[in-house]
């Protein structure tokens, strides 16, 4: 049985690995990372007083050709009290094994199977008769994923936060349509051939320019390149899959966060406006698919942010954080009074 061991993340952070069988390309583990709050402090245990977060768990799952390392939002989540724990789904990061597509997956239900590993082991750490309420948060393709799965299983979870969700394809829902036959002939007849890389870097050189250097200096660039994995066709198809399913409208019934920066950019040249901008997703594409995810949808543009609105400037981050707090206070508001 696999046990909780220590993380490259350093002290605090813990990750466990999670079983799930195989494929052709071998065996399949994600990989779940968890951290968990510091002890209230005697005064306030004495005094019964309670951090906001105290009942909450929050499950994180990352975007393409990525994976967890953002120690810096964990801590967000437990200096309120809540138990973060992050997935690296199947081949990405901490789970990705030698032979291994990076990132390869035909179906995004597939991934069902590790959120309710995660979910199982969650439940493991939580006291008989405990009360807890879980939050699902997803960055990018992690935003598409788990607003699937969250649509897919009313009453699992009791808020959906999103950060620059890829909700929607690019270009627009009318451009989806359009490619979508091609992509799943193509996808059917060989699913692992390779499209073309328009990725030169600038979102991460962005990043590393701007963003917080005490996360980005752990990164594993194997496990998170410059330039993003190659995009196989069957891949994409799932993709334009779950898009196609947003666009159909989710329904999900709990209230939803989404964090987006207010202006894209391309990214054909370096400039100083792609460390102000999304240059991976068009976000007034993906703010207009957000209101289908469900009828509790709270849409919040962060001026000068990236894609990563918590990877972006000082400025930036924090008026993300600051929103994401308000936000927080208001839910958490909202269920007391509802209870």
């Amino acid at each position: 049985m696999a046990q909780w061991r220590s993380d490259d993340l350093g002290e605090g952070f813990e990750r466990l690995d999670l079983d799930l069988g195989e494929d052709n390309e071998g065996p399949l583990t994600a990989t779940l990372v968890r951290a968990l709050p510091p002890r209230r402090p005697l005064l306030d245990r004495l005094l019964r007083r309670e951090r906001p977060l105290e009942a909450v768990d929050v499950l994180y799952v990352h975007g393409w050709s990525d994976y967890f390392f953002q120690t810096s939002l964990a801590r967000f989540f437990t200096d309120r009290g809540a138990r973060f724990f992050a997935l690296d789904l199947r081949k990405y990061g901490r789970s990705l094994r030698e032979g291994q597509t990076p990132g390869f997956i035909t179906q995004l239900d597939d991934y069902g199977a590790e959120i309710e590993l995660a979910l199982a082991e969650i439940a493991e750490q939580t006291a008989a008769g405990e009360q807890r309420r879980l939050v699902l948060f997803g960055h990018s393709t992690g935003g598409l994923v788990l607003s699937l799965w969250a649509a897919a299983h009313p009453g699992r979870a009791d808020a959906v936060i999103l950060n620059s969700p890829w909700i929607e394809f690019q270009l627009s829902a009318t451009a989806r349509q359009l490619i979508a036959p091609i992509i799943n002939l193509s996808a059917r007849i060989h699913a692992f051939d390779v499209g073309p890389q328009f990725d030169y870097g600038y979102y991460d050189r962005a990043q590393h320019e701007v963003g917080p250097a005490e996360d980005l200096a752990r990164v594993n660039d194997a496990w998170r390149p410059s330039r993003a994995h190659a995009v196989h066709t069957g891949w994409l198809r799932a993709i334009l899959d779950g898009h196609a399913r947003v666009h159909s409208g989710l329904g999900i019934e709990v209230p939803i966060l989404t964090l987006l920066s207010q202006s894209w950019a391309a990214p054909l040249r370096w400039s100083e406006e792609l460390t102000r901008a999304d240059t991976v997703l068009e976000v007034d594409e993906v703010a207009a698919a957000a209101v289908r995810l469900g009828s509790n949808v709270t849409v919040e543009r962060i001026d000068g942010a990236l894609h990563d609105v918590f990877l972006s400037s000082l400025e930036a981050r924090e008026e993300a954080y600051a929103r994401l707090d308000r936000w927080l206070v208001g839910w958490q508001a909202a269920d007391r009074i509802g209870s």
